[in-house]
């Protein structure tokens, strides 16, 4: 079900701050930088700046790429997890949603057709 990581998305109450610093940390601007969400594509990975209130919450969301949303948040609920945030588009085909575990943490899955991960070199 699960394919892998994909997505880490972390609040930033001063965004610009926050776009700022991951810039000079990365080496490289964002490739994607709107009021709303900051995008930089860390070796083929989405590492990702978002306001609080509209994260949910002050704590990270990492999103777990899956296959097919609908199933995958079926499969979760059968298990055990309730809704957190429900399937939505976030652009380009792509499609999010949250479950809040049996354990009281967030977990999130992402079906992404354009992602593809990079060889590894070296």
């Amino acid at each position: 079900m699960l394919l892998g990581l994909r997505t880490i998305v972390y609040p930033a109450p001063d965004l610009a701050a926050a776009t700022e610093w991951y810039t000079r940390l990365l080496g490289f601007a964002p490739y994607f930088e709107e009021p709303y969400y900051v995008g930089f594509d860390v070796g083929g990975y989405e590492l990702a700046l978002q306001p609080p209130h509209l994260l949910g919450g002050d704590t990270p969301v990492t999103y777990w790429g899956v296959p097919d949303i609908g199933a995958a948040l079926a499969r979760l609920l059968e298990h055990g997890a309730t809704e957190h945030g429900p399937v939505r588009e976030v652009g380009g085909g792509i499609r999010v949603a949250t479950v809040l575990t049996p354990q009281h943490t967030v977990l999130g899955i992402i079906e992404n057709p354009h992602f593809a991960p990079r060889e590894k070199t070296g």
